[in-house]
């Protein structure tokens, strides 16, 4: 029987990269979004609403799909919010599809926070878990939407008899345009800013971050995990970390990515300099760059998201993971974080998304 995958969440970060992953290894791909779009050949685009199960059930009426990863997630003001509509929409899809018995796996991708807590508990430090983080480490006494989408998945698998895989991600380096958690392509344009306008190129986090170790994910990366985990024996029914496979400290890796883009680089200075204020009044700024230099994207929001790289940022512990659960298991990726980020501006600046 022939792999047919579902991608949810095929526009976003983690889905088009995956959906890339999926094509190039035959399999058939379909993505589904509330907006699919056009721009991956060989992708078939499905248009539902994982909120709506009517409109999941006639999106997916024909589709029989053997294998499912649910990329996507909807911020919400309050975590009580993010556990409310992210569970709904891990259950509307898996309810619709259960009839249908042809589903074997299904992935999802939650991220650090299943250890960290969600954003309102880690940023404040209320909560400092032990690092390298590892799957092995007990859920948080804390309300998280995370542990509610995975509560979906382990219901939805023993009631339809599927197997499932749990992918924690940290921060994704990868392009996406209108992404909600874009941390290098914020860095990006706020470089390209910087350059612009003779700002300095000034770190904007904590200390414990810039001193501390740290780790990223390359978006094709945890594209390769989770086809691996849904194409092996041995890979399934577990959780897995996803990063690159080495570890970094800002300190040294800031000036780098300053000299990529030829601007003064400012490291910490003893104080926090949050992105969301320093870009708060670029939008204007942004659209005369696009102009000048022909860009395709003249709208800042679709392109940098300073409230996420704060979060990651800002963070007032190393934050750094495990990978042993699935490199015991036979995933052997391995990506240069210097490179993730060298190839994400290489590429933004080639789609003439940064000049």
């Amino acid at each position: 029987m022939s792999n047919t995958a579902l991608v949810v969440g095929a526009s976003g970060i983690i889905g088009s990269n995956l959906a890339q992953e999926l094509l190039a290894n035959n399999w058939t791909t379909y993505g589904l979004a509330r907006r699919p779009g056009t721009d991956i050949a060989g992708l078939q685009p499905v248009a539902a609403d994982l909120l709506d199960v009517a409109s999941l059930e006639t999106a997916l009426a024909d589709l029989k799909p053997t294998h499912v990863f649910i990329t996507s997630w909807m911020r919400n003001d309050t975590e009580a919010e993010n556990i409310r509509v992210n569970s709904a929409m891990v259950r509307n899809l898996l309810a619709v599809l259960g009839p249908k018995h042809s589903v074997q796996h299904v992935a999802l991708v939650t991220g650090l926070k299943h250890y960290l807590g969600p954003f309102e508990a880690y940023v404040s430090g209320g909560v400092a878990p032990p690092t390298p983080l590892r799957e092995s480490q007990p859920r948080l006494a804390l309300d998280n939407f995370y542990y509610a989408q995975e509560d979906e998945v382990y219901a939805a698998a023993a009631r339809d008899g599927f197997t499932w895989s749990i992918h924690r991600p940290h921060t994704i380096i990868g392009k996406a345009v209108g992404n909600l958690m874009n941390l290098g392509t914020t860095l990006a344009v706020y470089a390209s800013i910087c350059k612009e306008t003779g700002r300095p190129f000034r770190w904007p986090g904590s200390k414990a971050q810039w001193e501390g170790l740290s780790d990223v994910t390359d978006a094709r990366v945890i594209a390769k995990q989770l086809v691996w985990a849904a194409t092996t024996e041995a890979a399934r029914n577990e959780a897995y970390n996803v990063v690159n496979g080495d570890v970094f400290r800002w300190s040294q890796l800031w000036g780098r990515l300053a000299e990529w883009f030829g601007v003064p680089a400012v490291g910490f200075d003893g104080s926090i300099h949050p992105l969301e204020a320093e870009m708060a009044g670029d939008a204007e700024l942004w659209r005369a760059i696009a102009t000048k230099h022909g860009l395709t994207e003249a709208e800042l929001s679709r392109l940098a998201s300073p409230w996420h790289t704060d979060l990651d940022l800002g963070r007032p512990i190393e934050v750094m993971t495990d990978m042993a659960n699935s490199r015991k298991r036979g995933f052997t990726v391995f990506q240069s974080t210097e490179d993730s980020f060298f190839d994400l501006f290489a590429q933004l600046r080639e789609d003439r998304l940064i000049p």
